[in-house]
């Protein structure tokens, strides 16, 4: 679940708002994202994906805010591991990290399938 937004390090973008399928951050007044609806938030990770400077914390604990302390989450180098560790970005040619999200497909065609359409309904 999304727990932290470091204002320090966001550039404003408005990345990460727009990539947010649940629509879990808006905008502040000068642009900068700010947790709207946290309980909304799927742990998707798809705004820390898309957060450039790492500006965003998202704890896996899926169901529960852990309100992490913002200064050991920073210290642990935990900003920008998903994207690092996903392959992302920078991180795209480098061996150690692999960017696995083509497994996805499977999922995803499995969910815009007509006859998964139907039963959801």
């Amino acid at each position: 679940m999304i727990e932290l937004i470091y204002s320090d390090l966001c550039n404003g973008c408005g990345h990460c708002i727009t990539v947010c399928p649940t629509n879990v951050l808006a905008a502040d007044g000068l642009g900068k994202p700010v947790i709207a609806e946290q309980q909304a938030c799927q742990t998707c990770f798809m705004c820390e994906l898309y957060c450039s400077s790492d500006a965003l914390y998202v704890d896996p604990d899926v169901e529960h805010p852990r309100h992490p302390d913002p200064v050991a989450v920073r210290e642990a180098g935990l900003l920008g591991q998903y994207r690092r560790d996903s392959g992302w970005d920078e991180w795209a040619d480098d061996p150690r990290h692999q960017n696995e999200h083509w497994r996805m497909d499977g999922i995803f065609a499995l969910a815009r399938s007509p006859q998964s359409n139907a039963t959801n309904k």
